[in-house]
């Protein structure tokens, strides 16, 4: 896997975590302005919830993902994304964090140009992808620097990116009712240890489960044939007492015959039957 190079802090540039605005406040900054960011209402609240695990599930153990983390984008703007993905270790010329390489918007029609003003300055600061999550649409977008506007996404198609350990299906981002599925899915992918040790211990439940069942049907069938050959051998001895002779023919049928109902009924007609035909006749 070849990760894109560290984002290059340019001399004139703040770093990218450092602050304009207090965090842990609502507000952010956009070229100097103090904007307020109210508490989400519960669509917008449970979808971040859901795109935050989703993206999580699916990012590489090399990047965090962090959920209203602020970033300096320049001097006068610093803006935190709903959702952002970034490396683990800090810039390697800095010692600082780095920069975000995707970042997730989730809006409403409504405030889709607060999120365009957001991803441009995000852009521009070198963010390679920011994305937007209409949740009355319900649609997905991805921001295009060169032509500056939103670009519509397939519901049934894939992100994928250098930082995914699996493809990031765009569907369960946008209708959160099948976010179980796809992070239990990039889980499996990720060969995450506890699913492998969940596997392994279901294949050896499943392996002595197998066993055990097997032996039981095993020492049943046994007992089943230990049944049935004790009933043609009474059956025979008692044929041959009563002086009823079998040709080899009618001895393998005895031998042969697997139900065990049917060589009760013989074994009782032969102690009052006087011939092979009475034995074998139907009731």
């Amino acid at each position: 896997m070849v990760l894109p190079n560290p984002i290059h802090v340019e001399p004139e540039l703040p770093p990218v975590d450092e602050r304009l605005v207090v965090p842990g406040t609502r507000h952010e900054i956009y070229d100097g302005e103090l904007v307020y960011v109210p508490p989400a209402d519960p669509p917008h609240a449970i979808r971040h919830s859901k795109v935050s695990a989703l993206v999580e599930a699916h990012a590489r153990p090399e990047f965090h993902v962090a959920s209203d983390m602020l970033t300096r984008t320049s001097k006068t703007s610093d803006v935190a994304p709903d959702v952002s993905v970034f490396p683990r270790a800090p810039h390697p010329e800095t010692g600082r964090r780095q920069l975000e390489h995707l970042a997730f918007e989730i809006v409403s029609t409504q405030s889709l140009g607060d999120a365009s003003r957001k991803a441009s300055l995000l852009v521009a600061r070198g963010v390679r992808r920011v994305f937007a999550i209409d949740i009355e649409r319900a649609r997905m977008l991805e921001w295009s620097g060169t032509m500056q506007t939103w670009q519509p996404l397939v519901l049934g198609a894939y992100i994928e990116d250098p930082t995914l350990a699996a493809p990031l299906p765009i569907d369960p981002l946008v209708h959160a009712a099948t976010v179980d599925d796809a992070m239990a899915r990039a889980l499996v992918i990720k060969q995450n240890p506890v699913f492998e040790a969940e596997k392994a211990q279901a294949t050896t439940r499943g392996k002595a489960e197998g066993e055990r069942v097997g032996l039981e049907r095993g020492r049943q069938e046994g007992l089943a044939e230990g049944r049935r050959e004790g009933l043609a051998e009474a059956l025979l001895v008692l044929l041959a007492m009563r002086g009823i002779s079998l040709d080899p023919a009618e001895r393998a049928r005895i031998l042969d015959e697997s139900d065990l109902q049917r060589l009760r009924s013989w074994l009782e007609r032969a102690a009052h039957c006087m011939t092979l035909a009475d034995v074998f006749s139907d009731p």
